[in-house]
């Protein structure tokens, strides 16, 4: 079973296996259906595709939620029988970033609905195609299987649960976004900028090496080992935009061995909404 990440080799092997369920996530902010259409013009064999805002987010709420909220549970699990996965399914996501956008939603979307045997590929979409390995063109499904979700809310925290940890030592919350934008600078896409109060750098980017791959298990415990100094990791946070390439962070920290941190799934986007929620500039925490 593969829980946290899986070479191009190693999927290569299973290409065709019923019980493995291959998803595209490709995914573009600027241009949504970019990935889609990628998607039909060249994919993995046998991928089937899920698109971010359109299966793996709910309907935004504004004022209230951040720009991609988690899914009703419901919903997913509808959304998961129809991409083929049940208890017995190998699930492997790729996208062309590194694992770093949608991919790693899935990742965590699944893991939270309590479905451990899920890996992203590492290296996605462009390690496969500069290897030159097998692919298709067009749509593909799967045959719809039952999806049972057993949620495991440990996994998650929310805004009044930071709010009641700002201060306490014990914890730890770390903001996966660039340096820039954590510190306040060159905010394109929030209308606020900045981040939360108490609140460590943490750059999910720094996850992966010049190639878009992921740094060695050993380099990722002593990156994350830095970060959390004495903090337990089960009291370790991490939030980003809008709560997805903070998944990355929660997917490398578990690679490297370490365990399970939480997620702010609302993040950055949905702690702005409201004005009395403490945020800071600059390198402070």
């Amino acid at each position: 079973m593969y829980t946290t990440l899986i070479s191009t080799s190693d999927l290569a092997e299973h290409l065709g296996d019923p019980d493995w369920a291959i998803v595209d996530c490709r995914f573009a902010l600027a241009d949504p259906e970019r990935g889609r259409r990628e998607y039909e013009r060249a994919h993995i064999p046998g991928a089937v595709y899920a698109h971010l805002d359109e299966d793996l987010s709910g309907p935004i709420v504004r004022g209230k939620t951040g720009r991609h909220p988690l899914p009703d549970v419901d919903t997913l699990a509808q959304t998961f029988s129809a991409l083929g996965i049940d208890a017995s399914t190998q699930v492997v996501a790729y996208d062309d970033l590194g694992g770093a956008l949608a991919a790693a939603r899935l990742w965590w979307l699944l893991r939270w609905l309590g479905h451990e045997a899920v890996a992203v590929l590492d290296g996605g979409w462009v390690r496969w195609h500069k290897e030159d390995r097998m692919w298709r063109a067009g749509h593909e499904v799967r045959e719809a299987r039952v999806f049972t979700p057993r949620i495991r809310s440990e996994m998650l925290v929310d805004a009044a649960d930071l709010l009641a940890r700002q201060g306490d030592a014990r914890y730890k919350l770390f903001d996966s976004r660039s340096v820039d934008r954590y510190r306040g600078e060159n905010e394109s896409i929030d209308p606020v900028a900045g981040h939360i109060r108490g609140a460590y750098s943490a750059p999910y980017a720094h996850n992966l090496d010049q190639d878009g791959n992921f740094r060695t298990a050993g380099e990722l415990r002593e990156r994350f080992e830095t970060l959390l100094g004495d903090t337990p990791v089960e009291q370790a946070a991490f939030y980003c935009g809008s709560g997805v390439t903070a998944a990355h962070n929660v997917l490398a920290l578990a690679h490297a061995g370490l365990g399970n941190a939480q997620l702010y799934a609302g993040s950055w986007s949905e702690w702005i909404n409201d004005p009395e929620r403490p945020v800071a500039t600059g390198d402070v925490a």
